[in-house]
């Protein structure tokens, strides 16, 4: 009897061994397959608890390099290596809706240039993301959540919740990288870019996150888009928005599908590419831009000033118009820094007056 008590209890000790050992391969397969994106959820953090802003910094490897030899013509595809090499299988929902912006750069009295963005859309919670790349620049950028999937009903609020979000390198809409080169997306209503060449293929939000990790200055950023064939997302029209730390300015559009660059320091919803001025929206909101622009002589004295410019161009909801400024940004350009106002129904009286320095 006592033997087989002592048999029982030798066969229960290499039972218990045998499954810590297969826990622990278990353990181990599991951080070799998802480790940085484990750690990247950990990261996510909600900035206040009736706000909905979140920050989150990228461990992961989001494979760029990977994407930049096959490209992508379309969300679809954009979609599938995402869910392939990110995501390592989980669905993905990508929806880029209609959106409207207003950005402009200028510099503050000290000399820093600074780059400013509105985006305008419907109910939106935001993720402020931080990526630092092995073979890019470091780098923040603003992602609407609601594009991945989210909306203030299904937030990001714990690991399980939070697993769309490791789509977001592939989302921005704005953002500054550690060389100073601030980029911005905004809508027009044109005809959606297609290029159809022996390039490799790009998206919209592909795009931002290829300037954002690979580009120094205005000028390296037109060659980078100029390598590849742009592909509107959710077949309408963008253009970009790009400025430097050395004070370039330019809005990057595509006419007919050929690219066209634009020296301007403002830019709303329509194209501003010579013989193309009126075709849009937003002319009133580019004429406010640009008469402070034009009056302080694209300095402003401190970035409270800088934001009050964007609040002078803020859209609020109304019977004609659903959508509205969902966050004002205003990027410092040396600092690779943001100050963000979210949500606002009026900026001298926020109702989540969520103001964030990174």
């Amino acid at each position: 009897m006592v033997q087989n008590k002592t048999a029982w209890k030798h066969g229960a000790a290499r039972a218990v061994k045998a499954i810590f050992a297969v826990l622990g391969a278990l353990t181990i397969v599991f951080f070799a397959f998802f480790g940085g994106e484990f750690s990247t959820l950990k990261t996510l953090n909600r900035v206040e608890d009736d706000a909905n802003l979140f920050t989150m910094e990228y461990k992961a490897d989001y494979a760029l390099d990977r994407f930049l030899k096959i490209g992508a013509s379309t969300d679809t595809e954009l979609i599938e290596f995402i869910v392939r090499q990110v995501l390592k299988g989980i669905p993905l929902k990508f929806d880029l809706p209609n959106l409207g912006c207003s950005t402009f750069a200028a510099k503050l009295a000290d000399g820093t240039p600074i780059f400013g963005r509105n985006f305008d859309m419907y109910d939106s919670p935001a993720l402020l993301v931080t990526t630092r790349p092995k073979d890019g620049y470091a780098s923040i950028s603003m992602v609407n959540l609601a594009y991945i999937g989210y909306n203030s009903e299904n937030l990001p609020t714990s690991l399980v919740k939070g697993i769309m979000t490791l789509a977001a390198p592939y989302a921005p809409l704005d953002g500054v990288n550690e060389k100073g080169l601030a980029v911005g997306v905004l809508q027009i209503k044109t005809t959606p870019t297609n290029q159809q060449t022996d390039k490799v293929d790009i998206t919209t939000t592909s795009a931002i996150r290829l300037l954002l990790d690979r580009a120094a200055t205005v000028e390296e950023a037109i060659e980078l888009l100029s390598q590849y064939d742009m592909h509107a997302s959710a077949n309408s029209c963008y253009h970009f928005h790009i400025a430097d730390a050395n004070g370039g300015s330019v809005i990057v559009e595509y006419i007919d599908d050929e690219m066209s660059v634009v020296q301007d320091e403002a830019a709303t919803n329509f194209l501003l590419t010579p013989g193309e001025y009126d075709f849009g929206k937003g002319e009133d909101r580019y004429a406010t831009l640009r008469e402070t622009l034009d009056a302080n002589g694209g300095i402003f004295e401190n970035g409270d000033l800088a934001m009050n410019l964007l609040e002078a161009v803020s859209q609020q909801v109304s019977e004609e118009k659903k959508s509205s400024t969902q966050w004002s940004c205003v990027y410092d350009q040396h600092a690779v820094s943001v100050d963000i106002a979210m949500n606002t129904v009026s900026y001298t009286h926020l109702t989540l007056p969520t103001i964030l320095r990174v």
